[in-house]
């Protein structure tokens, strides 16, 4: 069993689930884009009526909704097809174990409730770890948005890749990770101002995208 460990005001954690049984949490596009919306919904310190919301709006519009004071930061997320990560910082005493508690919980009702199946949906309470050095921090920016290498090329470690690599591209487009926003300048469900400004551009995201691909990236794991 995983150490509990305190999040602080401040700190910043690295956080992630998967799917229980290794199962698939996320099976259609809605299923991302209804989590990238209780990203954006659950990050409130007070109730906000989230079926209302889904009934009539858009993605796109949800994440232009009014929600209150947000209880944490995130910095970067990338869904997978059977897990998440998060990187994250509270903003609030206990933002962030309030934050999580709404998320996993609003979208295992949701899962639940289209598939007809009952019980739990994830692996147990979500787990995370302490980014307390920056060499880490920064690390973990990248580890994130490279996930979906993974879905174009299981042994893409082993191999080397060249500036506008077609994985490149693919980690560039992939559209339920947070590293659009950087390319683009354009964040919602992102927060970068609480983070270290490692990316101020979209020329130096681009480039760390690239970096990262040609780096041996399990030196510092």
């Amino acid at each position: 069993m995983q150490r509990k460990i305190p999040f602080l005001e401040g700190e910043y954690y690295h956080l992630y689930n998967r799917g229980v049984d290794k199962r698939n949490i996320f099976s259609s596009t809605s299923d991302y884009k209804r989590f990238m919306a209780l990203l954006y919904l659950s990050n409130n310190d007070g109730d906000v009526r989230i079926d209302n919301i889904f009934r009539s709006s858009t993605l796109e519009e949800i994440l232009t909704q009014e929600r209150g004071n947000p209880l944490v930061a995130l910095g970067a997320f990338c869904l997978m097809p059977n897990h998440f990560h998060l990187l994250a910082t509270p903003l609030v005493k206990n933002g962030l174990s309030r934050y999580m508690l709404k998320l996993q919980t609003g979208y295992s009702m949701y899962f639940n409730i289209k598939n007809k199946r009952s019980g739990s949906l994830f692996q147990g309470p979500f787990k995370g770890t302490h980014a307390g050095e920056d060499r880490y921090l920064k690390y973990l920016f990248s580890y994130i948005h490279l996930n979906p290498t993974k879905l174009k090329d299981q042994h893409w470690k082993e191999k080397t890749y060249q500036r506008n690599s077609p994985l490149t591209k693919f980690v560039e487009h992939y559209p339920y990770s947070s590293l659009g926003a950087y390319l683009t300048g354009k964040h919602s469900i992102t927060n970068p101002k609480p983070f270290p400004q490692y990316f101020s551009s979209k020329r130096e995201a681009v480039a760390h995208v690239r970096e990262w691909l040609e780096a041996d990236v399990n030196e510092i794991q």
